[in-house]
């Protein structure tokens, strides 16, 4: 018999606004990815980021580095909507969106050391004890990440649970094809989660780590 995976998320019944509506009726076929087995191929650097929430860092970071594709990764559709509109807005050429779960894009979508880096900003901490198997960051997690990490390439990961932090550490540090980061790929800006974690007295660790190997020199 086959058991239904762990899920890291809960489609929770957020409201989703007419604009968010529109965008992802109107602009998910513009701007989105639909999930199939097709690898997505970039002829640049490619950056994965997984949870991108209502979609702000993800459009700052796109924007400050518009010589990289990124792909943004969210189920939640008010997030989706919000990330669609903010995409056609800026004129963004270099980002797109799937609406699917984040584990079957990696293992699907993604072909094996092709990122540049994977993002991972403030995911669900699943703060009650009995729920921490549905925290993303687990060895089978860590383990296709890495995969699909090209050589040199950067998992950076954020939260503002201090048990959370130490359990990524544990979990990354453990995995044989990474190895700690001395750098992010690019800088972080702050996110709404940062900084109501901040309001609450909650302490933000960034984990930085790297695929093993020699990076491919740029051509």
């Amino acid at each position: 018999m086959n058991r239904r995976p762990i899920r890291s998320y809960v489609l929770r019944q957020g409201r989703t606004t007419p604009a968010q509506k529109r965008a992802l009726e109107e602009l998910y076929p513009n701007y989105g990815i639909a999930f199939s087995d097709e690898k997505i191929a970039s002829p640049r650097k490619l950056v994965l980021e997984i949870g991108s929430g209502m979609g702000d860092t993800t459009v700052a970071i796109a924007k400050a580095h518009p010589e990289v594709d990124f792909v943004a990764v969210e189920v939640h559709g008010p997030g989706v909507g919000s990330l669609l509109n903010s995409i056609e807005k800026e004129k963004l050429t270099n980002l797109r969106v799937v609406r699917h779960d984040a584990r079957d894009v990696l293992e699907h979508m993604i072909a094996d050391d092709s990122l540049a880096a994977i993002h991972l900003f403030f995911p669900d901490p699943w703060p009650k004890k009995r729920h921490h198997k549905r925290r993303l960051v687990q060895p089978q997690f860590a383990a296709l990440a890495a995969r699909k990490l090209a050589p040199g390439g950067i998992l950076h990961a954020a939260t503002d649970w201090p048990d959370y932090a130490e359990q990524m550490s544990a979990v990354f540090s453990r995995e044989p094809l990474l190895e700690p980061a001395p750098g992010a790929f690019t800088a972080r800006p702050v996110t709404k989660f940062e900084s109501r974690g901040r309001r609450l007295g909650h302490p933000v660790k960034d984990l930085l780590f790297r695929r093993r190997g020699k990076a491919p020199a740029a051509r």
